[in-house]
């Protein structure tokens, strides 16, 4: 299943066009912000297709039954640019365990890469809800690694949600065609069609990690 923010007129779009805008993306603090602000609105989301069960809460002046999530959740990124975004998830599954996946593309002289893998961290994510969050869904082969990776070390989940913040429509068909459907649900706050000859979105955002953190060298 898909779902794509944007196509409700929502505060995410106003957060997303600031991602977007060269004029403001120079503010590394903001840009972590709305990464984090997204991860919010997408958290909230998410959290409406949840199980639930009804509690009883006890108050000063009597009782209040509530309806409270009852799954397990974990939360994973992949490193680094994923960490404010993956903030912004915690801000709202606050009781989620958490996930981390080092991966970087590495490049040939004919600008094709693969992705390399180099560290996981995580709790046991069988029969688990996966939230894999990562800011950029370009290609789509770094969530499929990232999540081979966390499956490996971690078991299967019952379900996996991918979450980012702007993918392009060749990435999300090829996230289709690698993950189970009736296992997984994509969330993405926009959808863009291009991707350049080095697979970066157009007209996307840019690296999200440089500019959260800085050029890298």
């Amino acid at each position: 299943m898909l779902h794509i923010l944007d196509k409700q007129n929502t505060l995410l779009n106003r957060f997303i066009a600031e991602l977007r805008d060269v004029n403001i993306q120079g503010d590394s603090m903001r840009f972590r912000r709305n990464l984090e602000r997204i991860g919010e609105i997408t958290a909230y989301e998410i959290s409406k297709t949840l199980d639930y069960t009804v509690q009883t809460v006890e108050t000063p002046l009597g009782e209040a039954v509530v309806a409270l999530p009852e799954e397990d959740i974990v939360v994973a990124t992949i490193l680094r640019a994923g960490i404010p975004y993956h903030q912004g998830f915690l801000n709202y599954f606050d009781r989620a365990r958490n996930a981390f996946v080092s991966s970087y593309r590495k490049y040939g002289k004919d600008n094709t890469f693969h992705i390399k893998v180099e560290y996981v961290s995580t709790c046991d994510l069988t029969d688990k809800i996966l939230i894999l969050v990562d800011p950029m869904l370009a290609t789509g082969a770094s969530f499929a690694y990232a999540h081979q990776a966390l499956v490996e070390k971690g078991g299967k989940p019952r379900h996996t949600h991918l979450a980012t913040v702007i993918a392009s429509e060749e990435g999300i068909e090829y996230t289709k065609k690698n993950f189970p459907a009736a296992a997984t649900t994509i969330w993405c706050g926009a959808v863009d069609q291009e991707l350049t000859v080095k697979s970066y979105i157009v007209p996307g955002i840019g690296d999200s990690g440089d500019l959260a953190y800085g050029t890298k060298i």
